[in-house]
């Protein structure tokens, strides 16, 4: 059964028009989640609005909307003023211009859509402004409205379809700036250069997704599945960190070598419960935390 379609209306390329649905191109729903209960009855919680001041139940017919003009200070908006300045959606997509793809700024890119044409009729108008968009090798830029806001979304060819990717606005991005400014340029001599682009060689490969590994979250399902059982969980022991001070240089030659390999298969075993080296277990706790 095909997904329900997040968003339906026309893709417009000059007089050239089609209609299309988007899908949402990204899921979280095999993350494992937990849900706050109560220790003694096991019961689920209900979370309630409190007043900060008061400590009173807020009941929903007395909240509203406020923005913080200054501390402690709100204005309130009414829902009908809210309405007055909503944008309306016509649902088209109205293709604006093309640009090169690299000239995208990554950090512009915010959530990918999946297009596609909406019924029999669409499809060749459809092929017709994909296969444009290949041979020229562009990025399509149109807006949308998404949830009564606007949008800008990148189009570009996906297969037999199109992957539509929503751009965040320039006040949403933090200036690189106040964050690089004060780091350092140390003297790094060629040799430690040379060193590391040896290391960044014999680690060369393709990007593929497919061998991606969420530790983490085998690790939860497995906790979950053990806990559910009545089998006893075992807590690692705290990792000691190492004392000895290794140079840059000695460090870089040592990973030239191959250096010390992580035990990745140890933390697999440990959530299951299979009993495994002291050491291994050490680094696999770390490994977990880190990814909490």
């Amino acid at each position: 059964m095909a997904p329900r379609a997040y968003w339906k209306g026309t893709l417009k390329l000059s007089l050239v028009s089609c209609p299309v649905v988007l899908y949402p191109a990204t899921t979280a729903a095999e993350k494992t989640r937990f849900h706050l209960i109560n220790r003694e009855t096991g019961n689920r919680l209900k979370q309630q609005m409190i007043d900060s001041e008061t400590g009173d139940v807020v009941e929903s017919d007395q909240k509203g909307r406020g923005y913080e003009l200054r501390k402690g200070k709100y204005v309130e908006i009414e829902p009908e003023e809210l309405e007055a300045v909503r944008i309306e959606s016509n649902h088209t997509i109205d293709i604006e211009s093309f640009v090169p793809s690299e000239e995208i700024d990554q950090r512009y890119l915010n959530h990918p859509y999946y297009i596609a044409p909406d019924g029999k009729a669409a499809v060749d108008a459809f092929a017709v402004i994909r296969d444009a968009m290949k041979d020229q090798d562009r990025v399509a830029l149109a807006k949308i409205v998404l949830t009564n806001r606007e949008h800008v979304i990148a189009i570009e060819p996906l297969g037999k379809g199109l992957l539509g990717t929503t751009l965040r606005f320039p006040y949403e991005l933090r200036d690189e700036d106040q964050f690089f400014d004060d780091i350092k340029s140390p003297k790094i001599t060629k040799d430690m250069v040379e060193l590391a682009g040896h290391i960044l060689h014999t680690k060369a490969a393709h990007f593929d997704p497919g061998k991606f590994r969420d530790d983490y979250e085998t690790a939860l399902k497995a906790l979950v599945k053990r806990k559910a059982s009545g089998k006893k969980i075992e807590l690692p022991e705290p990792e000691e960190r190492p004392s000895n001070v290794v140079s840059l240089m000695d460090a870089l030659k040592q990973s030239l070598k191959g250096g010390k390999k992580t035990a990745t298969k140890s933390h697999a075993r440990r959530a299951t419960g299979r009993r495994h080296a002291p050491k291994k277990a050490h680094r696999s706790t770390a490994r977990h935390r880190k990814a909490g």
